[in-house]
């Protein structure tokens, strides 16, 4: 059951990744390939706070939990486009524009996981806001 989950979330992501890129369609900032970037911040943040809020939801089985982690977000996050792009952009030897792209790629997916993750702590388990 947890597969077919996984699959049917899979679709979404996949679906919401593609839509995420339409508006940025061939849209580079000096080379900077804006739409996979936001895509994975985005991501990272949504799994960081998948991860710490959701076990708090007594209702949700653990297995819809790991279908919307893995594959919800699974599919909207895209390390195969980020390695391509990067790849590219060496090609064309952008060398600078590649290096911000991987400093910011993995310096920024750290933070915005955190960021996921801290919010997701500010939940009880009872559903009140965690006191300070």
């Amino acid at each position: 059951m947890v597969y077919l989950l996984v699959g049917i979330a899979g679709i979404f992501g996949a679906s919401l990744r593609y839509l995420m890129g339409l508006p940025f369609k061939d849209t580079l900032v000096y080379g900077f390939p804006i739409a996979t970037f936001l895509t994975n911040m985005i991501g990272c943040f949504v799994l960081g706070w998948f991860t710490t809020f959701l076990p708090k939801i007594k209702f949700l089985s653990p297995s819809f939990i790991t279908a919307l982690g893995t594959g919800l977000v699974g599919s909207f996050t895209t390390f195969s486009t980020f390695s391509v792009e990067t790849v590219r952009l060496m090609m064309e030897s952008k060398w600078s524009i590649a290096v911000i792209y991987i400093l910011l790629s993995l310096w920024g997916g750290l933070l915005f996981s955190l960021l996921g993750y801290r919010a997701g702590m500010l939940y009880k388990r009872d559903g009140g806001m965690e006191e300070s």
